[in-house]
């Protein structure tokens, strides 16, 4: 019996003991998990920070842009353009122009282009066969736009990657002939990520303007070190396109609101910046505006929209008195699909460019005059007239063009006649005598003298309908 006990004793015992071995087992088991899992879960939060640090230093490294810009869509087979206004084409860049600009000297026309170079071209070369021009390296970017200082010494780009202005110096060579140029040392600040749509330089020289396709454009001191004068937010939610009007006094800017915005540039009297102030809105479309273009003192405008239609605006306007600018003429587009114009520098006619094609206006009549069909192997990707308004110069692929502006030589023969008939000067009389004979002269010759004389009696006929 007290075996049985005993027995009894030692069963007890282990029927007690066990359940406390199965906690302490279930514990340490938990404990265990707990500790692989939280050795996981710090690997793989190191492993996430390591990626972080090593991308956001890659990303120091190497900055993108936000938006790559697409490529373009490039006719099949072999390209070639004629017409019986075109003067020639300049050859030398080995991939799309992408921008262009007259000199104010009128001597030179600087073109940028997706080969990592500006070329500069000599216009008294434009009647030779071939074309001279001084290549400028663009060191690792390339330039979307180019304008050239108002003393012709320098011109700046704005440059694709970067973001940014980058200057560059032209000099004389040491031997006294051609020109020989460099870049400053330090571009100026990035101000945004978003893509440069608007670059400009005042005809004074004291500012320069570049606008983002965001809402924002930054005036900068033209002096090195990139100090910002101004910041002007546009509340267009996007913008398309922004210049600085050639005689120096307005900025202005277009986007996906139906108006261009004009803005004032306040000097002080020593000639410096000293605000930026409304001046004056375009307003008429219906939607968003790709493009606008002033002439040379600023008292005429034209703009194209999304809405399909270009308009003509009067801006000789009193605009301190809250004078706003009144519609001349308007017409329909090709298409609602983007385009830009140019204006010519005497008023007397302006371009659009849409797609593969440049059609040009009379801004008398409100007239196309002239369409000029596949001009060019890939979309126009830039278009301008030159100081005399007797040139239009586009790009689109890796040549650009120059056509003869026929309209530009019929308004300056009509301005000619005009004065002749007004002045009381012998003298002067003599000089628009010769003047004139010197225009018909160059008229005949790009368009033949039959159609000169055609044209002549058209346009005389069109101003008695108008009477």
């Amino acid at each position: 019996r007290s075996c049985g006990w005993k027995m009894a004793d030692n069963v007890a015992e282990d029927s007690t003991s066990l359940p406390t071995l199965a906690v302490t087992a279930a514990v340490g088991a938990v404990v265990l998990l707990l500790v692989l899992l939280c050795g996981v879960g710090q690997g793989k939060v190191q492993q996430e920070g390591e990626k972080t640090e090593e991308k956001s230093t890659k990303s120091k490294k190497q900055p993108r842009k936000a938006k790559p810009k697409p490529a373009p869509k490039q006719r099949q087979g072999a390209h070639s353009f004629s017409h019986n206004l075109l003067a020639t084409s300049l050859k030398g860049h080995s991939s799309r122009v992408l921008g262009l600009d007259f000199s104010s000297n009128a001597k030179y026309l600087a073109t940028c282009a997706e080969d990592r170079t500006v070329r500069i071209w000599s216009l008294k070369d434009w009647k030779d066969k071939e074309h001279k021009s001084v290549q400028v390296n663009v060191e690792l970017d390339h330039a979307t736009s180019v304008k050239f200082s108002p003393d012709n010494r320098a011109f700046i780009v704005a440059l694709y990657n970067g973001n940014t202005i980058r200057v560059f110096r032209i000099g004389r060579k040491d031997e006294g002939s051609g020109i020989q140029v460099s870049a400053l040392e330090q571009d100026f600040p990035q101000k945004s990520i978003k893509d440069i749509v608007g670059l400009g330089i005042s005809s004074n020289g004291k500012f320069m303007m570049t606008a983002f396709a965001d809402t924002n454009i930054i005036v900068w001191n033209t002096k090195p070190g990139g100090e910002v004068l101004a910041t002007i937010d546009t509340h267009q939610m996007e913008n398309y396109h922004a210049t600085v009007s050639p005689c120096g006094r307005f900025i202005g800017s277009s986007g996906f609101t139906p108006d261009v915005k004009v803005w004032e540039v306040e000097f002080t009297k020593t000639g410096e910046v000293k605000e930026v102030s409304r001046a004056f809105e375009l307003k008429g479309h219906s939607s968003g505006v790709y493009t606008f273009d002033f002439n040379v003192d600023s008292t005429r405008m034209v703009s194209a929209s999304k809405d399909g239609t270009w308009r003509l605006w009067d801006t000789n306007i009193e605009y301190q008195k809250g004078q706003e600018a009144s519609l001349l003429s308007k017409g329909d587009l090709p298409s609602t699909l983007p385009c830009m114009v140019a204006m010519a520098p005497n008023g007397s006619s302006f371009a659009i460019a849409l797609g593969y094609d440049i059609r040009l206006y009379s801004t008398e009549t409100g007239e196309e005059e002239e369409k000029f069909t596949d001009v060019h192997a890939e979309p126009v990707t830039a278009v301008a007239f030159d100081l005399g308004s007797k040139y239009l110069v586009s790009a689109g692929d890796k040549h650009v063009r120059i056509l003869h502006n026929t309209v530009g030589y019929q308004a300056l023969l009509a301005d000619l006649q005009h004065k002749l008939k007004t002045t009381q000067s012998t003298a002067y009389k003599e000089r628009l005598k010769e003047q004139i004979k010197e225009t018909e002269d160059a008229l005949k010759t790009i368009v033949g003298e039959e159609k000169g004389e055609k044209d002549k009696k058209d346009k005389e006929n069109s101003k008695k309908k108008g009477k």
